[in-house]
C-alpha cells in the first residue's frame, strides 16, 4: 500500500485474546473522523480510514494476531499446502454465520474471491490474487471464474496456484479476501458497500451519510470473548483539534485522526494525558530515491555519498519524533530486518571525500522532488541544506502528489524524490511486497514505483528464489534470504532510508491506558473486535 507485515510456518489452531486484566466485557464507544467513509465493501476499500472497519465487518480465511504480524486461522479451521506448494486446501469451520444468518460455505469463499478480480467490480486489490489459476483468464473479462478456485464440498475450497508462492497465506489475510454472501451483493449491487454484510465481530446497525455510523456486537460471532464493545459510534466531519478538545473531556473514545501535528508534543509530554497514547510499529520506510539510470547517480560513490550527507536526527525533530531513524529498506517490524546492520553514518567529511574520489570535488547541482504537503517540503529543506554542506546544491521540486508519483515514475525527470507522504507502507507482512514494486526490475520501468530505476538482476533471481520457499521447514532459510538481498541492494545505495514512521493512536482514560488497544502493523490503527473500556 503506498501511503497508503512473521513467517509462513505458522500455527494451524485459531486462538482467542481474553480481555485485559482490567477491561470488561459490554459498553458503548464514540469514534470521531474528520472525512466521511466512501466504502464499506471490503473488495473496494483500500485506505488506513475504512480498513478498520472493515476488518470487524468481515472474516476471510485467514487473519492476524492482534498486535502482530503473526498469520492465524479465521474463517478456516485448518489448511494443507501440497507437496509441490501450489495446491491449497482449506477447511471451513462449521456453523459461523453471515449477520443475515445463513451459514458460510466453500461456496462463498469461491464467489468472494472471483468477486475481487472480476474486472466489473474495480478492485483495486485485484492484483494480489495473480498467482491464483485463471487469473489471467478473469481479469482480462474472458471468464467470469476463477479455475484454480474448486468447491471440493459444502465446507472445504481447494486453491490452486500457477506457481508455489510463499506469499499467498498472507494475500487471503487482505481485507480484499474477506468472504461475503453473494445474495447481499447482488440485492444491493454498487451500494453493498453501504450495505454491507459479512460474518464479522460487529454488523452495520445505521449509517447516516457524512455524519455517522454505528455497529453493533454480532451476537453469534463465532471467536469466544469476542467482541467485547456492545456498540461503536463513528462521528464523521469532526475537526481534529476539536476532537481531541472532545477527547479530553471524555465526551470521544478514540479520536481516529490522532493529535494534529502542532499538538503532538504538547499533548505527549503533559503527565495530564500519560497512557492516553498507544503507540504501534508500522511496517513503512520513507526513503529519499537516487535515479541510478542518470548521471551523476549512476555513480555508486555518489549515492554513497549522499548516504552520509543527510542527517536524519535533524529531520526527526522536524517532525516532533513521529518516527525512528531507518538504515536499511525494511522496517523494524518486518521479517528479514537486519537489526545488526549499520548502515551509512551521518559523516559529511567523508561524503565530500567520496564525491571528490567520484570526480566532484566541487559539487554538482540536481532536483529534489517533493509533495507539496506538510511536513513534507520542510524535510526536503533540511534535506536540501545538509546536501549543500557537501556541495551538492538541489533545488525543491515541491508539486501535488499525483505530479511528484508521474515524475518519479519517468525516466527522464525527478533524479532524487523524497517520499514523505508517498513513502511505502507493506500490503502484507512480508518482506517480498518491499522489493518487487520499488526495488525489483519489474517496477524500475515508466510509471513504476521504483523510482530509483534499479534493476540487479541476480538480486531479481535470489528474490524468485526466496518466494520459491514455501515449506514450513524452509521459512527460517527464506527470510534468512530476504535479509541478504536488501542488504545488498543497500551495498548499491539507490536510496537513503531516512525514518520509519509510528502509528499513534490516542484514547480516553475510560479505555484502559496502554495495551487497552490493539494498534496492528498490518494496515489497522485500531483492531475494534478486541479492545474494551475499564
Amino acid at each position: 500500500m503506498k501511503n497508503a507485515l512473521l513467517t509462513m510456518a505458522v500455527a494451524a489452531a485459531c486462538f482467542s485474546y481474553g480481555a485485559q486484566a482490567d477491561e470488561k466485557t459490554g459498553g458503548d464507544i464514540v469514534v470521531t473522523y474528520q472525512n466521511d467513509v466512501a466504502t464499506l465493501d471490503p473488495a473496494i476499500g483500500y485506505d488506513w480510514q475504512n480498513w478498520s472497519m472493515i476488518k470487524s465487518l468481515f472474516d476471510g480465511l485467514m487473519d492476524y494476531r492482534p498486535g502482530t504480524t503473526e498469520l492465524v486461522n479465521d474463517l478456516a479451521e485448518s489448511y494443507a499446502i501440497s507437496e509441490d506448494g501450489k495446491v491449497y486446501t482449506f477447511v471451513l469451520r462449521k456453523g459461523v454465520k453471515f449477520h443475515n444468518g445463513r451459514e458460510v460455505t466453500a461456496a462463498d469463499v469461491k464467489y468472494s474471491l472471483e468477486r475481487t478480480v472480476n474486472p466489473k467490480t474495480q478492485s483495486p486489490g485485484a492484483g494480489f490474487f495473480s498467482p491464483i489459476a485463471g487469473y489471467d483468464e478473469e481479469a482480462s473479462g474472458k471468464s467470469t471464474t476463477l479455475s484454480g478456485i474448486e468447491v471440493v464440498d459444502d465446507h472445504t475450497v481447494k486453491i490452486t496456484l500457477k506457481e508455489p508462492n510463499a506469499t499467498f497465506l498472507h494475500v487471503l489475510a487482505l481485507n480484499f479476501a474477506s468472504v461475503v454472501p453473494r445474495e447481499e451483493v447482488e440485492k444491493w449491487g454498487a451500494d453493498f458497500g453501504k450495505h454491507p454484510v459479512g460474518s464479522g465481530a460487529f454488523e452495520l446497525q445505521e449509517w447516516k451519510l457524512g455524519q455517522e455510523l454505528i455497529f453493533r456486537k454480532n451476537p453469534n460471532y463465532f471467536k469466544a470473548g469476542v467482541p467485547r464493545l456492545d456498540h461503536i459510534k463513528f462521528e464523521m466531519g469532526q475537526d481534529p483539534s476539536v476532537a481531541l478538545l472532545r477527547l479530553e473531556k471524555g465526551e470521544v473514545d478514540i479520536a481516529g485522526d490522532g493529535v494534529p501535528p502542532a499538538q503532538f508534543l504538547s499533548f505527549k509530554n503533559n503527565p495530564a494525558y500519560k497512557g492516553l497514547m498507544v503507540t504501534g510499529d508500522q511496517l513503512q520506510t520513507g526513503y529519499v530515491t537516487m535515479k541510478t539510470t542518470l548521471p551523476p547517480f549512476d555513480n555508486l560513490k555518489v549515492r554513497q555519498a549522499v548516504n552520509m550527507a543527510v542527517n536524519k536526527d535533524r529531520i526527526m525533530r522536524i517532525i516532533n519524533g513521529r518516527a525512528a531513524p531507518a538504515n536499511q529498506p525494511l522496517p523494524p517490524a518486518m521479517p528479514g530486518y537486519d537489526k545488526a546492520y549499520q548502515g551509512f553514518s551521518y559523516d559529511p567529511a567523508k561524503a565530500k571525500q567520496l564525491l571528490s574520489e567520484a570526480g566532484f570535488p566541487n559539487g554538482f547541482a540536481t532536483e529534489l522532488y517533493v509533495m507539496n504537503t506538510d511536513p513534507q517540503p520542510r524535510i526536503a529543506q533540511s534535506i536540501q541544506q545538509d546536501l549543500a554542506k557537501v556541495g551538492i546544491h538541489a533545488s525543491i521540486k515541491s508539486l501535488a502528489q499525483a505530479n511528484v508519483i508521474a515524475a518519479g515514475g519517468s525516466a527522464s525527470q525527478a533524479p532524487m524524490v523524497w517520499s514523505g507522504g508517498m513513502a511505502w507502507i507493506a500490503d502484507f507482512p512480508d518482506p517480498s511486497n518491499f522489493y518487487g514494486p520499488i526495488l525489483g526490475c519489474a517496477g524500475a520501468v515508466e510509471g513504476g514505483w521504483n523510482w530509483a530505476r534499479y534493476c540487479n538482476k541476480a538480486l531479481d533471481a535470489q528474490a524468485a528464489a526466496a518466494d520459491s520457499m514455501v515449506k514450513p521447514d524452509q521459512q527460517d532459510a527464506r527470510i534468512e534470504a530476504w535479509r541478504k538481498i536488501f542488504i545488498t541492494a543497500m551495498d548499491d545505495a539507490p536510496w537513503v532510508p531516512v525514518f520509519n514512521e509510528k502509528r499513534y493512536t490516542v484514547h480516553s482514560a475510560r479505555m484502559g491506558g496502554e495495551g487497552a488497544l490493539y494498534v496492528d502493523p498490518v494496515h489497522v490503527p485500531v483492531n475494534y473486535d478486541y479492545i474494551g473500556l475499564k
